[in-house]
């Protein structure tokens, strides 16, 4: 786990932007003149109405100039109210088109009457206006580019690298808990890089890729913050989703741009994860030769092994699909080494859980090491979640220490999800969960290589009605034909023990059904466990991805897949038998986990231990005892009291 220190970024006083300024001064003016000539709009005179308003002292001024038409003068001005005209008795601008011998009269009788003439000239205002949307289109385009100059803008910058620079040390190995052998291999990529010299004298070549393949939640990425902090270099991250864009050519020039930076920082380390977005198998015939996606692999091919070389730059990659991406990517040269990063086993499940609990306050009663037996097939990102969901739930109680309920509660809700409280059974279906949870754990407890039951209970999780914890007794890496074989009977107990106490069957065992159908094919198709033979029929590929799983076919006739379907059936019916067998043998067992299962709803490995040793819950008894009391006492009571009423 990383403890980052953030730190608080000066807080700089932002300058004010005179460009905006000064265009939304000209956007005023323009509306205040485009109003303006709206409402001051001149209303069109002819010439007896204008010959009128001269005659009556309406006109106070008039300006004339020529006409296109050399035959004519436009002649305006400004009327009084004095004036009326459409019923109009306020003062407005007006125009007239005079022919040109009627205005030499007309004039005459302006100048007797006094009229001001405003001499014709150019209108400063109105050329102004009319050429404003060119200026501010002039001044729109210099504001876009300058913009574009600026480099916290990228609306230009397609085909610049998105990665980000970080010269955080805040993460080292220390915060790493187990991959022993994961992080010697990179610590010696840390050492090249501080002490280059040892490793050049002797003739020895560091690999120029590192890529970390394993599930997810394993720690690749922190494995690579981790080298980040011990290297103390330039450290580059980019996902691999960032190079491709909708714009053709964006992602090779995003390539070459990353390493082009990388060269002026070298030594340094470029980290490029889920590199299977971009490193995917080429050729798979949809999209093209010219696919945007190829041109980017073949651009980071020739970056990571071409002609130009990467001296002290070494790129460290991560997917959970190694097995989509391009052979040419994979060969030494570029990717030379191979990390498996895998699921934690129980002392590295411990190591991570002191780790995420650090910043944790938890009841010195919980065994860690314990609840890491609990957790097998976690993750570490599956741990840090368990912790803080119990964090959680410890708030939402009010405590001030996580315990072990939370613990529990949280192992619950991590994988299943939060109880349906609100989901209420009705006292058949009550009997019907509790009977098929305990024939799931009958089968447990009657079987030499089954895994060990840790916990039942009937409460409603997700789409589960009630579940079975069950965990290996010790986890092994290789798993034999019986264990699978009595995997697969536990998995049916829950159907047979519904048809022995009921005679009748549900729906509920459709998920206890699919496991058990997956494990019996995988033991006829991939482990050669059935009478066909030590041969593998199925590949292991679970998606068709766009590469080499597009074209897979089957490997095996018809008449195979045939004797495939009879020997899973084979299989099937045989553990079916043998957990009939095991459940009728052991009936009473079966009524007494059901029966304290309908009573108490939860059953603990320890509640388990006991009911299979005493065939009784004790401290269930107890509480039980002390209600009855309760009860008795309450009724007993008043007739003491009314005895003593009669003896009075």
């Amino acid at each position: 786990m990383a403890l980052n220190n953030q730190t608080k970024k000066p807080v700089t006083k932002r300058r004010p932007d005179y460009l905006v300024i000064i265009i939304s001064i000209l956007i005023i003016f323009g509306v205040f003149y485009f109003v303006r000539n709206t409402l001051n709009k001149p209303v069109a005179l002819t010439h007896n109405e204008l010959t009128e308003a001269v005659t009556t002292g309406g006109i106070e001024t008039y300006e004339m100039t020529k006409s296109n038409d050399t035959n004519f003068y436009i002649i305006t001005g400004r009327v009084t109210e004095t004036y009326k005209t459409a019923n109009n008795l306020q003062t407005f601008n007006y125009t007239a088109t005079i022919a040109y011998e009627d205005a030499k009269d007309l004039l005459v009788i302006m100048d007797t009457n006094g009229i001001v003439h405003i001499p014709s000239g150019i209108n400063f205002w109105s050329i102004f206006f009319s050429i404003l949307p060119l200026i501010l289109a002039v001044i729109f385009f210099i504001f876009i580019f300058r913009n574009a100059s600026n480099s916290n803008n990228k609306a230009f910058d397609f085909g610049k690298n998105r990665a980000k620079l970080s010269r955080n040390k805040s993460v080292t190995f220390n915060d790493v808990a187990g991959s022993i052998e994961e992080k010697e291999e990179l610590a010696e990529v840390v050492d090249f890089l501080k002490n280059p010299k040892k490793y050049n004298e002797i003739g020895a070549r560091i690999p120029k890729g590192v890529l970390l393949v394993g599930p997810p939640g394993t720690g690749k990425t922190l494995l690579a913050r981790a080298v980040a902090g011990e290297a103390d270099v330039p450290f580059f991250s980019i996902s691999g989703s960032d190079f491709v864009e909708m714009f053709v050519g964006v992602g090779a020039s995003r390539v070459r741009d990353l390493f082009k930076t990388a060269k002026e920082n070298s030594p340094c380390i470029i980290f490029i994860d889920e590199i299977d977005a971009v490193g995917r198998q080429r050729g798979a015939g949809l999209g093209g030769g010219h696919d945007e996606r190829e041109q980017t692999l073949n651009q980071l091919l020739v970056e990571m092994d071409g002609f130009s070389t990467n001296q002290g730059i070494i790129i460290i990659a991560a997917t959970n699909r190694s097995d989509v991406l391009d052979p040419a990517l994979l060969r030494p040269g570029r990717f030379d080494r191979q990390i498996i990063i895998d699921l934690p086993d129980i002392r590295e499940r411990e190591a991570i859980l002191h780790i995420h609990a650090r910043n944790k306050k938890i009841d010195s009663d919980v065994n860690f090491k314990l609840l890491a037996q609990r957790i097998p097939g976690f993750s570490g990102a599956d741990i840090e979640n368990l912790l803080n969901e119990a964090a959680l739930l410890a708030a939402r109680g009010n405590r001030r220490v996580i315990h072990e309920k939370d613990l529990d509660e949280a192992m619950d809700r991590v994988r299943m999800g939060p109880a349906k409280k609100s989901r209420k059974y009705n006292e058949r279906e009550k009997r019907v969960v509790a009977y098929h949870e305990a024939g799931h754990a009958v089968i447990g407890i009657k079987l030499e290589h089954a895994n060990v039951v840790q916990k039942v209970t009937i409460i409603p999780r997700g789409r589960a009605g009630g579940y079975n914890l069950m965990m290996p007794a010790e986890e092994t890496f290789l798993q034999t034909k019986d264990s699978l074989v009595q995997t697969i009977t536990g998995y049916l107990g829950g159907r047979v023990a519904e048809e022995i106490e009921f005679n009748s069957i549900t729906t509920g065992a459709y998920n206890d059904f699919e496991m058990a159908t997956k494990i019996a094919r995988a033991m006829v198709t991939e482990y050669g466990m059935s009478d066909l033979g030590p041969i593998q029929y199925e590949n292991r590929g679970q998606n068709v991805f766009l590469g080499r799983d597009y074209f897979n076919e089957k490997n095996f006739s018809d008449q195979v897949a045939h004797e495939i379907d009879n020997e899973v059936r084979k299989i099937i019916t045989s553990c079916l038998e043998e957990a009939r067998t095991i459940l009728k043998e052991n009936k009473q067992l079966l009524d007494t986990i059901a029966d304290y299962l309908i009573k108490v709803e939860t059953l603990t490995k320890a509640d388990i231990d006991e009911i299979v040793a005493t065939g009784k819950l004790s401290w269930y008894e107890k509480e039980n005892d002390k209600t009855e009391t309760t009860i008795i006492d309450a009724t007993v009571t008043p007739v003491n009291e009314e005895i003593k009423k009669d003896e009075q």
